[in-house]
């Protein structure tokens, strides 16, 4: 037991040590996936709930959720582009469980033209992921998971195939209702690429602490993202969040994405003064009953629109 702990701690290690360029393909798998995440700042790896979308975040998660529960997750990313996904997880024995799930980017159409901008037909683009998910309580306290990926991209003629790993703990003390996190996420590449150039995946190394105020309804959650890469402001690696539980079935959520609200600032031609147009805030609520489970979300990902994410989830 130790020995596994001692092995995703040093592969989490020397990603954290080599980190590649961010300007990679597959960018999408950089999204938040459920409404829970998407509502505490877009970033979060440490939110230890009965949640089967947290997986896509953090695999050492899963162990939490219940046993034979759907998930179904959509967001509008941006106009005539949405992303959806589905998940399924099972218990495996006392200390583990397993999931699968499936995820698409869907670009819409787009018009297709020659060098000199005549259009000669339209084409698509999306991007497929299939994932296997492990999560093995290593000790009374701390969970590792693992999630093994394949990536499958097609855009008009051309397509390419990328295959990778998550790696994932967590710490969770249930009397102090502490929960900290440490994720190694995208850790892979092309095997097929569109052309004689092969990329990596989106590699990301996050870690991540919620913790709720003891005799309050309070939680908060603070996330550090991107940490393979260090040249840029240290506040731009920062996602905070925070819920509000009303109930044991009712909660309500907002948070703060630095860095997107940096990305997302743009000067405006009247006035001349910068302006994000509220990115980086995000917003959410959701529901929770014995066996179903409803969440939405809002964000903004793009200046000229916003995104709402539905994720609703189901115990057999």
């Amino acid at each position: 037991m130790k020995r596994i702990v001692s092995t995703l701690i040093l592969t989490l290690f020397v990603a954290l040590t080599r980190g590649q360029e961010s300007q990679t393909a597959y960018n999408f798998l950089r999204l938040p996936v459920g409404a829970h995440e998407a509502a505490l700042g877009g970033k979060n790896v440490s939110l230890y709930d009965d949640d089967l979308s947290m997986t896509f975040s953090n695999p050492a998660l899963l162990t939490n959720v219940s046993d034979k529960t759907i998930v179904l997750n959509y967001m509008n990313y941006m106009s005539g582009v949405n992303t959806a996904s589905a998940a399924f997880s099972r218990v495996a024995g006392e200390k583990g469980a397993w999931a699968v799930s499936g995820q698409l980017m869907d670009y819409g159409t787009m018009r297709q033209t020659d060098e000199y901008n005549v259009q000669t037909g339209e084409f698509s683009a999306k991007d497929i992921a299939l994932t296997g998910y492990y999560s093995h309580l290593l000790s009374e306290r701390i969970t590792g998971g693992i999630a093994a990926k394949m990536v499958y991209t097609h855009i008009a003629d051309y397509s390419s195939i990328a295959v990778g790993v998550d790696l994932g703990l967590n710490y969770f003390d249930a009397e102090r209702e502490w929960s900290v996190s440490l994720v190694a996420k995208n850790l892979g590449g092309q095997v097929k690429a569109l052309d004689e150039d092969y990329d990596r995946m989106p590699m990301d190394v996050q870690v991540g602490v919620t913790k709720r105020l003891q005799h309050t309804p309070l939680r908060f959650s603070l996330t550090l993202s991107d940490m393979v890469h260090w040249d840029y402001k240290f506040i731009q690696h920062v996602a905070v969040g925070a819920d509000l539980l009303l109930s044991q079935q009712v909660w309500l959520g907002v948070g703060y994405n630095f860095r997107r609200a940096h990305q997302m600032s743009i000067l405006s031609s009247l006035d001349q003064e910068e302006s994000n147009h509220g990115a980086g805030l995000t917003l959410g609520g959701g529901l929770s009953l014995q066996r179903f489970k409803l969440g939405v979300a809002y964000g903004k990902y793009h200046v000229s629109s916003s995104s709402i994410f539905i994720n609703a989830a189901y115990t057999l």
